[in-house]
């Protein structure tokens, strides 16, 4: 029968979109790069999202962020998400946590339900507890590294994190895999080098602040506010969610 995910069904086949209408995929970070990947998802037929997320839309969020716009400024994030999936899939069950991923808040989450997950956090405490807890769970994971202060969207690549070089992220990510045991980590990130953003205090958060209020992480509250652009952190977000949707599509779903 037609529907919107026809033309996709063309190159996947009906058995492969049934897997994917039984799959349950766990986004965290709904952001420049999460955001892309929630809505390739959804629009690959995806039944179930659980999407993750404690920050509010900014006005600053609009250069970059899918789900940002001036009418959703000053809304959550993943109350955005949620209502674009069900735009896009009324069908697709959708579970939304205004949660702030770290150590502390990891038991909220059963990863032992996840088909896939995505980690699209910034903090590396949390990144690191996102991929110990989907490799305890024998969950497939990937990560995204640095999407920041970058402008060639051409250089991201798939691999190992022991395989990355010159992003400081996967650097960190690296080193801090390796004292936890952890043998191997799918990632996408980019050989580009980070520019140095350019210090003007007549746009600065730190001396312009418009975070809405009730905002638990602004940006002042940062070491560094890092510059971005509306077709880098898209391209990342576009790249793990075709990884998702390829790996779904060749192994068996939990269900």
């Amino acid at each position: 029968m037609l529907n919107q995910f026809s033309r996709t069904q063309l190159l996947y086949g009906a058995e492969t979109m049934e897997r994917f209408a039984a799959s349950r995929v766990a986004v965290f970070g709904i952001g420049g790069v999460g955001g892309y990947v929630v809505e390739a998802l959804a629009r690959s037929g995806i039944g179930a999202l659980d999407i993750v997320d404690d920050d509010r839309v900014c006005l600053t969020n609009i250069n970059r962020q899918i789900i940002a716009t001036r009418k959703t400024v000053g809304k959550y994030k993943v109350d955005v998400a949620a209502e674009r999936i069900h735009e896009i899939n009324p069908d697709c069950e959708v579970r939304a946590y205004k949660t702030f991923f770290l150590p502390e808040t990891q038991d909220q989450f059963d990863f032992s339900e996840y088909d896939y997950v995505v980690d699209a956090i910034d903090t590396v405490t949390g990144k690191l507890a996102i991929i110990e807890k989907a490799k305890k769970e024998g969950a497939p994971v990937i990560s995204s590294m640095g999407a920041g202060n970058k402008l060639n969207a051409s250089l991201f690549e798939v691999a190992d994190i022991y395989q990355t070089s010159i992003c400081p992220l996967a650097r960190v990510m690296r080193r801090e895999c390796k004292k936890r045991g952890i043998d191997s980590l799918k990632v996408v990130y980019s050989k580009e080098k980070p520019m140095r953003p350019l210090e003007d205090m007549s746009i600065s958060c730190r001396q312009h602040c418009i975070c809405p209020p009730g905002t638990a992480r602004k940006c002042t509250e940062r070491r560094d506010i890092p510059g971005s652009t509306a077709f880098v952190p898209s391209v990342a977000g576009l790249i793990i969610a075709g990884e998702v949707i390829n790996d779904l599509a060749a192994n068996p779903v939990k269900g």
